[in-house]
């Protein structure tokens, strides 16, 4: 049985996953709107695997024989100044979850709450690699540049990585 505290921590981080979600889903939208095709499917795929990861949470709440709960959730902002400024959004709001994470697993140290400690372990590999992949994309987007080229190869290849997602290549 979780402790007040743990099932409050994880029903709050069940909200931030599910608002990553529709961050990203907002700025899939704005994607297309600009013609931004590849990372308009590259960001409905990531709005997925954030609602996979609040589905994770929720699951896991449950089966603990606690009680999941779904709060509100603020608006996600839905104009950005550029496909750079946006991803630069992203991984700010990556660094954010890492941090929200790793209090989790400090306060399941905390409680000795060895099961939910294990059970983080996933999340903490898995923002690893989402802080890793949006730096590596602002990498490219700065050495490819912004000028119209550059965010049309810039887009290709984000349409390219989420075709690969999609054929489980991820």
């Amino acid at each position: 049985m979780l402790s007040k505290t743990m099932v409050d921590a994880l029903n709050e981080q069940i909200k931030v996953e599910f608002e990553s979600s529709n961050i990203y889903l907002q700025m899939a939208a704005w994607a297309a709107w600009k013609g931004y095709e590849g990372a308009e499917a590259f960001l409905r795929a990531h709005s997925e695997e954030e609602r996979m990861h609040m589905m994770k949470l929720f699951g896991y709440v449950g089966e603990t024989g606690s009680l999941a709960v779904i709060s509100a959730m603020e608006q996600p902002k839905s104009e950005f100044d550029s496909l750079a400024s946006m991803f630069k959004q992203i991984l700010e709001h990556e660094r954010f979850v890492t941090g929200r994470i790793n209090k989790l697993v400090e306060l399941a140290y905390e409680e000795k709450d060895y099961s939910t400690l294990n059970f983080l372990q996933w999340y903490v590999a898995e923002q690893h690699e989402e802080e890793t992949l949006f730096s590596s994309l602002l990498d490219k987007i700065e050495l490819i540049g912004h000028d119209g080229r550059g965010l049309y190869l810039i887009d290709r290849e984000l349409g390219k990585q989420a075709a690969a997602h999609a054929a489980g290549g991820e």
